[in-house]
């Protein structure tokens, strides 16, 4: 504990210190667990994240919550700052701007994309981003189609330009859960699945070329149908054409931790970064560095399992009580570096 703690302290004073690599860009993705703010949104179920609510929030809670995200956010970069950080289960911009504005990352020129999302519950997608590094141009809302007009997250994708002149599409996922069984609830995810292969190939269809970065929180592991169905309408359209993305969380590729969520005793790897073939192979002025992602797995993010064996992640919340801790999820990341000599 005293070690935990020590890293903490230290994560206050890193800051000062951290500098960004200049050819170099540290993409980081992270299911943050319910930031809400403790102000009641009458278009949204977020009772229980109020003074009062189930979970007993307050501002004391939220406070400690963003500097645990803030945090993480410096440890991960180890020795870089982040460029761009897609986010998911956040409750508004408020959030967001006092994530930014409130903690230490101030100095650092965060910028906000986002925008209120459908969802019953109130929890949208957001990318941050530093415009020193990442210049964006456009971005974009994906409404997921359900049944029954159910609500659910939209995707977010962003078109802008690293290091001025390298443009990169990059697109925030939060698919549906597997609430209520992981069969059941698969159609959902196929859905987002189709709404997001579709968006791609409108890219690819511009520039088979195109340098394109998927992040999310899919509530599915690579090898479901889910995810391999992006892949599947991919290569319909093209007759074969070697247009499929590249999951950078598949085991063979992935360092880290075995999974980025762990429930029941099992890991899953549901938070998860795919990239296009421009990426992977530096062909479009972006190159992939070690060609993989990395999961996190910082020892103060994790705790030991009691119930079944090893860790787990350092959670806010266990069922209904509170736990003082980060997320239960693990954040994923990669870093792309500028390839100076490209077409």
């Amino acid at each position: 504990m005293i070690k935990k703690l020590l890293i903490l302290i230290l994560c206050f004073y890193f800051i000062r210190f951290i500098e960004v690599r200049g050819q170099q860009a540290r993409i980081v993705f992270y299911n943050v667990e319910n930031l809400f703010d403790t102000k009641d949104d009458s278009l949204t179920s977020d009772e229980e994240f109020l003074p009062g609510g189930d979970k007993n929030w307050t501002n004391e809670r939220f406070h400690r919550k963003i500097v645990r995200i803030y945090q993480t956010i410096v440890a991960l970069g180890k020795g870089e700052i982040p460029a761009v950080i897609g986010l998911c289960e956040i409750e508004n911009r408020e959030v967001l701007n006092r994530l930014i504005y409130d903690t230490p990352l101030n100095r650092l020129n965060y910028r906000i994309i986002h925008q209120e999302s459908p969802d019953a519950r109130g929890v949208d997608v957001a990318l941050l981003y530093r415009p020193d590094i990442f210049e964006p141009d456009s971005s974009g809302w994906l409404r997921v189609p359900l049944p029954a007009n159910e609500k659910t997250r939209e995707i977010l994708m962003v078109k802008g330009r690293l290091w001025e002149n390298d443009t990169v599409y990059f697109y925030v996922n939060h698919w549906p859960s597997r609430y209520g069984g992981a069969g059941s609830s698969n159609a959902k995810r196929l859905a987002a699945a189709s709404t997001l292969a579709v968006s791609v190939r409108r890219v690819f269809l511009a520039n088979s070329q195109a340098n394109i970065i998927i992040m999310g929180d899919f509530n599915d592991e690579p090898g479901d149908e889910s995810l391999q169905t992006v892949n599947k309408i991919l290569m319909n359209e093209y007759a074969g054409n070697n247009v499929s993305l590249i999951n950078l969380s598949e085991k063979s590729s992935i360092t880290g931790l075995e999974g980025t969520i762990k429930h029941q005793g099992t890991w899953s790897v549901f938070d998860q970064v795919l990239v296009s073939p421009a990426i992977y192979n530096g062909l479009n002025g972006c190159l992939l560095v070690n060609r993989k992602a990395e999961i996190f797995r910082a020892e103060f993010l994790l705790e030991t399992d009691e119930t079944y064996t090893g860790e787990k992640p350092f959670r806010t919340y266990s069922g209904p009580g509170y736990h003082d801790g980060f997320s239960d999820h693990l954040p994923v990341s990669i870093t792309v570096e500028k390839k100076e000599n490209h077409d």
